[in-house]
């Protein structure tokens, strides 16, 4: 059973030390109870508290580290079903195929391909995460030589898929360094792939018919010293596959079972016939609980899409979603270019941005933070207010990248021109329109 903070806060050593991350063994305490961290953090934990907290403060589905460098992420780690009871934290990480009879140079363009599939959205920068080499003519050689090419020469890191734990042993000695996961140990193979996974530290994923058939897999490889597995259900028909998503995901978290407490490996490539359908049955599995996604190639007209459902599905519901304060250039502003303001409410910055690149005018767009609120309701609750919209502007550093000072507020906040002047001294303060429909308008007559 899952201790309390509380209990939780007895059994530590109370020093306050702050070397956790938090300012109080107590804080610590609440979030190893609400599975917010993890009890490493703890520096001076004895041996004695750690045991005895380790099994009740380990989180239901564990966390699994892949890869390393600027693409390595976390799957797993999720205390709940659905996302409007607590933020998903893991987003699905995706991969695309690569068969190990491709040449060398091949591999090359179509990694730097995918490596063009990169997207800003809110400040953030959205692109996949992996690579699925897969041994398709068991020739060890040539699949540790692309694995090697793979890991040295690009940021995506790698699953190694074989059905031999040789070519894979052979691969992890190419490209170990870069945290693979190993694909896939099943009941046959089970003891070469473990040792293999234990004996590099690597995370391995388990492949069975069945569910229960999974839970015996599981066993025995976390009674051999593994803790980093991830799940294959074996599934590949739609509706099958969903419901062993959704079955793991409740045996893990309603009836606490450890032997599924694991992120799983999807594979929509193997469930359609083409991209397109590819891409839908993808979709269902970053909403149904695909902790990874392998799709037989990467395009932009699917991945895109897909990135930003799990842009969405991965935000914390309970907050808006927001763009980084400060100065955006739209269409290469130079000195005489116009200055707008608004807030960071992402739906507010991408409608402005759009309409402002559609009327094809160089603008300098200054973004405030507004904690997530509309310019309306901003200005309503104080966020938007004449003397901080100044004082935002004097800080930003606009005017060191223009000459004029004329600064174009939105229509809705036409309230706080007079303050903004005060603060401005010297500035003409216009009024923009009410409307972002109008802004491409109200640029071009300017």
């Amino acid at each position: 059973m899952a201790l309390t903070g509380i209990q939780i806060f007895k059994l530590l050593p109370k020093t306050n030390c702050k070397e956790c991350g938090v300012p109080t063994c107590l804080a610590f305490a609440m979030n190893l109870a609400s599975s917010k961290t993890e009890l490493d953090a703890c520096p001076y934990v004895s041996e004695e508290a750690r045991a005895q907290l380790a099994e009740a403060s380990a989180p239901p589905i564990r966390p699994v580290a892949l890869g390393k460098g600027v693409r390595a992420a976390k799957v797993g780690g999720e205390t709940v079903l659905f996302r409007h009871e607590k933020t998903f934290f893991n987003p699905t990480m995706f991969a695309g195929i690569i068969t190990s009879d491709t040449a060398e140079a091949d591999v090359t363009t179509k990694i730097n391909s995918w490596n063009a599939l990169q997207y800003e959205r809110v400040g953030l920068n959205l692109r996949p995460e992996l690579v699925a080499l897969k041994d398709v003519n068991g020739d060890g050689v040539a699949f540790a030589s692309l694995a090697k090419l793979i890991a040295e020469t690009s940021e995506f890191n790698l699953i190694l898929m074989s059905e031999s734990a040789e070519v894979i042993e052979g691969a992890v000695k190419t490209a170990g360094f870069k945290r693979p996961l190993i694909y896939a140990a099943t009941a046959d193979t089970a003891d070469a792939f473990g040792k293999i996974a234990l004996d590099n530290d690597l995370p391995l994923a388990i492949k069975a018919d069945s569910i229960d058939d999974i839970i015996a897999l599981s066993d025995k490889l976390t009674g051999m010293g593994l803790k980093d597995l991830v799940i294959d259900s074996g599934a590949r028909e739609v509706k099958q596959a969903l419901e062993d998503q959704v079955a793991i995901r409740r045996a893990a978290l309603k009836d606490s079972n450890r032997s599924l407490g694991f992120p799983t490996i999807t594979f929509p490539c193997e469930m359609a016939t083409n991209i397109a359908t590819e891409g839908l049955v993808a979709s269902m599995f970053v909403a149904k609980y695909g902790g990874i996604v392998v799709m037989s190639d990467l395009t932009s007209e699917v991945i895109f899409p897909l990135l930003l459902e799990r842009l969405n599905i991965f935000t914390d519901p309970q907050r808006p979603m927001t763009v980084t304060e400060g100065i955006f250039e739209i269409g290469n502003p130079d000195e005489n270019s116009p200055v707008l303001v608004t807030t960071n409410f992402a739906l507010t910055y991408f409608i402005v941005s759009g309409e402002i690149e559609a009327s094809k005018v160089p603008t300098w767009l200054l973004i405030k933070d507004s904690e997530g609120l509309s310019v309306l309701t901003a200005w309503a609750a104080g966020k938007f207010g004449g003397d901080d919209v100044g004082a935002f502007v004097k800080k930003s550093g606009i005017m060191d990248k223009v000459k004029h000072t004329e600064l174009i507020i939105p229509g809705y906040a036409a309230a706080i021109a007079g303050d903004v002047e005060e603060e401005l001294e010297g500035w003409t303060i216009t009024v923009g329109p009410r409307e972002a429909a109008h802004i491409a308008g109200f640029l071009k007559n300017k």
